[in-house]
């Protein structure tokens, strides 16, 4: 993707929505993620040949951060701020804070098998006995989250700095799908600094996102020069 821009969209306190805002964001969480989906898609530019090219983080109910390749319109439902442009200029050994809401997979490999895929926190916690799981929780949200993380940092064009890195906010979601299976996934919040090492592999990253799950809100890394 290139040309991206950066944009933030609220829904509209006016009446009329407020009076439907329980139906556009509904207090359950995975419904929310559904709809949210849907209005995201409605505040792209008509075109009937697109596919998703854009990528979104809820950051409260009825406010969104979009990156896209379009620029989102305003609508009956939602104020847009001006687009800006999403052009980061990146060298090697540049320092970023970064928060990323990610859908962290990994695919498992057997004999005569196409792969399957797994969640990486449920996939280690397998490993442990039943009994000492709760206990073993957490911290293997944290250390198979960063391990995670540290994967895409190899194959996208940056490194994890240890210190300060946050993981947590594991949930799972389970999205209705009209004549399909739910759509079952976990995302983690991640939160610290990277050092770029190669910035024209990072920067495409960026814009396509990190990780599953993103037509669901899931994959957007925020960045600032870390200070």
């Amino acid at each position: 993707m290139t040309g991206m821009v950066l944009t933030r969209a609220r829904l509209r306190r006016d009446a009329q929505v407020a009076a439907i805002a329980p139906l556009l964001m509904p207090e359950n969480d995975d419904a929310r993620a559904l709809a949210a989906h849907r209005l995201i898609w409605s505040l792209m530019p008509p075109d009937a040949g697109a596919t998703r090219d854009f990528l979104w983080r809820e950051e409260a109910p009825g406010r969104f951060l979009v990156l896209a390749a379009r620029p989102p319109e305003p609508s009956v439902l939602f104020d847009v701020d001006p687009p800006k442009p999403f052009q980061p200029e990146l060298e090697p050994g540049d320092r970023l804070a970064f928060l990323l809401r990610a859908n962290p997979t990994m695919t498992l490999f057997q004999r005569g098998t196409r792969g399957k895929r797994v969640d990486v926190v449920m996939h280690a916690l397998h490993a442990v006995p039943q009994a000492a799981r709760a206990a073993a929780r957490p911290g293997i949200i944290r250390s198979a989250g960063a391990a995670w993380l540290d994967r895409m940092a190899v194959q996208h064009g940056f490194k994890l700095v240890a210190e300060g890195l946050g993981v947590d906010g594991y949930e799972t979601r389970r999205i209705a799908r009209s004549g399909k299976p739910p759509a079952a996934f976990a995302t983690l919040d991640f939160q610290g600094e990277i050092i770029v090492t190669d910035p024209a592999m990072f920067v495409p990253a960026l814009c396509s996102g990190f990780g599953r799950a993103r037509a669901f809100g899931c994959g957007l890394m925020l960045i600032r020069r870390a200070r």
